[in-house]
């Protein structure tokens, strides 16, 4: 039974998605009349970014960038960084990378003249404010981080900690899907299914809401018809075109519906085992998917039909398609399909359960209430 909440948005104050729309980004910059800019991003992007950072440089603007992050985010890395750039004074954060450089980016553009420290903004709406300029330009297919209000760290004591605010949505954001050709096939694969899981959940979440509907339904439609074509061709301009988008609607499902089950149990996979994000989703969606079509048949019909399959008798039979449509779109993508694949033993299981349990602030939008039991029976499960 879907329970309607207050509907809240927070979107970005300007979007531009387009192919080859990163070539207008320096004259954004110069409209903010910024004196200063930190770009944060990796190093493998450097050469695409030089004509950006040399048209900043000859107006006359600073540009420092940090490549520092190169996985999931620590709390300790964060730490680091503000360190390293605590004598910068840039007036904008540019952050461009996958999921965990904008979230990153995000955070350094909250906290740059924040007095809360990190552990006090960890939560749901606890961050007081920011004075940073924020711009976000992704280079994956994944998170949407670029237009949600969440950032994802995992603290001291290895836990994933959600940090969600109306603040870290981004000024502006501009997602050229060309600069997802490089990404290498197992990475299109994760995290293309990453943000086809945002969509899913959010469309079978107990607080869906319709006006969300709408991003989540079109959000799988895209990503389902042109992942697999993004994975085995990545220079396919138009298929990188489709999965950003599908990306970009999951995204704007996080804020106002958020994600469920999938999620909870994932984070354990990422924080005890270093599993990529999107990768840990992968392993664990169809088993939730089974675990919760019971409890909400007609919506999971629905899903199986934004999949591309045809309904069938009933919404029961019509779900069990949806679920083994998404085992095929798993296999064609090439990735790893069971937790022992990527050397997870039955062993863990009890410690990664206890884990998961915790995450309630996801766990309580599932559309069945998960046990430490049923928790305990997905990952056996998982484990093929």
């Amino acid at each position: 039974m879907i329970q309607h909440q207050l509907l809240k948005i927070h979107f970005p104050g300007k979007l531009i998605f387009g192919n080859g729309s990163l070539d207008g980004l320096a004259d954004e910059v110069l409209q903010l009349n910024a004196k200063e800019v930190l770009i944060i991003t990796i190093t493998p992007l450097l050469d695409k970014l030089s004509q950006l950072i040399n048209q900043l440089q000859e107006k006359g603007i600073t540009v420092n960038t940090d490549t520092s992050i190169t996985q999931e985010p620590s709390f300790a890395d964060f730490r680091t960084l503000m360190q390293s750039i605590a004598q910068q004074n840039f007036d904008v954060v540019l952050g461009i990378g996958g999921g965990s450089v904008l979230d990153v980016a995000k955070l350094v553009a909250a906290q740059k003249s924040n007095t809360q420290t990190l552990e006090e903004i960890v939560g749901n709406g606890l961050l007081k404010g920011r004075t940073t300029g924020l711009i976000c330009v992704p280079a994956t297919s994944g998170t949407g981080s670029e237009v949600s209000p969440n950032a994802i760290l995992v603290d001291d004591e290895h836990q994933k900690k959600g940090i969600i605010s109306p603040y870290l949505v981004p000024d502006i954001v501009y997602v050229d899907p060309l600069l997802t050709i490089s990404v290498p096939a197992a990475i299109t694969a994760a995290t293309g299914l990453d943000a086809l899981t945002h969509c899913l959940e959010a469309y079978t979440n107990k607080f869906a809401q319709p006006f969300i509907d709408m991003y989540a339904f079109e959000g799988m439609r895209l990503i389902a018809q042109h992942l697999v074509t993004a994975v085995n061709n990545g220079a396919d301009e138009e298929a990188r075109s489709h999965v950003a988008m599908g990306s970009m609607l999951g995204g704007f499902c996080l804020g106002p519906v958020n994600t469920a089950a999938v999620h909870a149990l994932s984070y354990p996979l990422g924080s005890t085992f270093n599993l990529p994000h999107g990768l840990s989703n992968a392993l664990l969606l169809p088993y939730v998917m089974e675990f919760n079509a019971p409890a909400a048949p007609k919506r999971y019909a629905d899903v199986a039909v934004a999949l591309g399959c045809e309904r069938q008798a009933d919404d029961a039979a019509t779900a069990q398609a949806g679920v083994k449509k998404i085992r095929e779109l798993i296999a064609a993508c090439g990735i790893e399909a069971t937790l022992t694949e990527v050397g997870i033993t039955a062993d863990a299981i009890p410690q990664m359960a206890t884990k998961a349990m915790l995450i309630t602030r996801l766990l309580n939008n599932n559309p069945r209430p998960v046990t430490y039991d049923d928790a305990v029976a997905i990952y056996t499960a998982a484990l093929g």
